[in-house]
């Protein structure tokens, strides 16, 4: 199997429009979400990613094939420190999942961002938090705790740990 994280072209935008509308689907389970008029869920926030320079998209392949994407940007959405890397969305899709795509791509990214990260998940996503515990505990070398933190009326379980590798 070969992997690949790429940094995703303004060319590329309407694929990333497209993978996110599959990750919301799946994030309605947890998250109320509406469809628009569209018919389409919507992410207001991606063409922030070719405009601002804190924020880095990448796309996942795996055997040349279209697997997901990474949306990384610098500040917490927690602390508001704007020194702190956060994955604010991550997607494989599902014929991809559960077979350590996730885990190769999440410490890939780590890789690129050397210094402090958090990573964020709903409370109610009980998959996604024992994702990312093994995730980041694979990456650190040890059991990294989450805390639990309520931001806006939202409940949040935040790993914070740092990256000292670059790649």
């Amino acid at each position: 199997m070969h992997l690949e994280v790429i940094s995703a072209t303004l060319e590329q935008e309407p694929i990333l429009a497209n993978l996110l509308e599959l990750y919301a689907h799946d994030f309605s389970e947890f998250y109320d979400l509406t469809l628009r008029a569209d018919g389409r869920f919507g992410y207001d926030q991606l063409p922030l990613y070719w405009r601002e320079p804190s924020r880095y998209p990448f796309l996942i392949r795996v055997d040349g094939d279209l697997a997901g994407f990474v949306l990384v940007k610098r500040g917490s959405n927690i602390s508001d420190d704007e020194t702190v890397s956060d994955i604010a969305e991550f997607f494989v899709a599902r014929e991809y999942r559960r077979r350590g795509i996730g885990t190769v791509v999440a410490h890939e990214v780590w890789g690129k961002f050397p210094g402090r990260w958090e990573v964020r998940v709903m409370q109610i996503n009980d998959s996604a938090h024992d994702f990312w515990a093994r995730a980041v505990k694979a990456f650190v070398g040890q059991a990294v705790e989450s805390v639990g933190i309520e931001k806006n009326g939202k409940h949040w379980n935040v790993f914070s740990f740092a990256s000292p590798r670059t790649t």
